[in-house]
């Protein structure tokens, strides 16, 4: 025997938010409903689903004009970076994402988390590189990174 639920949130291989599922009672008692992720079927619940939806529109909303306005605060970005090399090219260790995170925060004022920073390869060689940074809710910003060889100083 099943009942019909409403799923608040979207639940893996089960359904997205606003679908009405049928699930086993055991199922909905000691997990779902727990957890805040359904309730049973009724107009209470369908209002109550209306307005999470509402207030997550909001909230995407306020985020994405956040993500724009530090994406315009991030453009055209670049940074230059000097470092020890070896021969001229190639570089003692690599530069690191902390590195980088550290050179925007003092470039821009801007504090961005290290998995928001997208990087193809570690930086071991002079040169020019183009990583990008994903704000969230579809804004990504790409920017321009030099190395420079840092001459050792000379005794």
């Amino acid at each position: 025997m099943a009942i019909e639920v409403m799923l608040m949130d979207s639940v893996k291989k089960l359904g997205k938010a606003g679908e009405i599922v049928k699930v086993a009672p055991g199922y909905a008692r000691n997990c779902l409903f727990p957890k805040g992720l359904a309730a049973i079927a009724t107009e209470a619940a369908k209002r109550r689903l209306k307005k999470l939806e509402a207030e997550r529109a909001a909230r995407a909303a306020e985020e994405k004009k956040a993500a724009l306005e530090v994406a315009k605060k991030l453009e055209k970005l670049e940074i230059t970076v000097s470092a020890h090399t070896t021969d001229g090219k190639k570089l003692y260790g690599s530069v690191s994402i902390s590195d980088i995170l550290q050179a925007i925060e003092q470039n821009r004022g801007i504090k961005i988390e290290r998995s928001q920073l997208e990087l193809d390869d570690a930086l071991k060689e002079v040169g020019e590189y183009n990583p990008s940074i994903d704000l969230g809710h579809g804004v990504t910003v790409k920017f321009k990174i030099t190395i420079l060889d840092e001459e050792a100083p000379k005794e």
